[in-house]
């Protein structure tokens, strides 16, 4: 739960981090994006998730804060994995 919550917070500093991005010139957002957060958020979730993109494309200098999201979420995603992976083996071998 706790890693859920944690990834959610990663997705709003990057949701803010477009938004302000944008509003300074670095970019656009084209495609299915009417520039509510609701937006935002979803390209935030499909850039960290590195499911990609489709409805909304990142054109600019603003592709680099996508690549670089998905890169953060790839790693911190995986080693999310890998640590609750851990933390299970461990628990399960001193279980009865």
């Amino acid at each position: 739960m706790v890693s859920l919550v944690a990834r959610s917070l990663e997705v709003a500093l990057f949701a803010m981090a477009y938004r302000i991005s944008l509003s300074s010139g670095f970019g656009s957002l084209e495609g299915n994006f009417e520039g509510s957060i609701a937006d935002y958020l979803y390209l935030s979730y499909a850039a960290l998730t590195t499911v990609g993109f489709g409805d909304i494309v990142p054109t600019g200098p603003v592709r680099l804060l996508a690549g670089m999201e998905a890169l953060t979420g790839f790693a911190l995603i995986t080693w999310t994995a890998s640590y609750l992976y851990l933390e299970m083996t461990r628990l399960w071998k001193t279980e009865p």
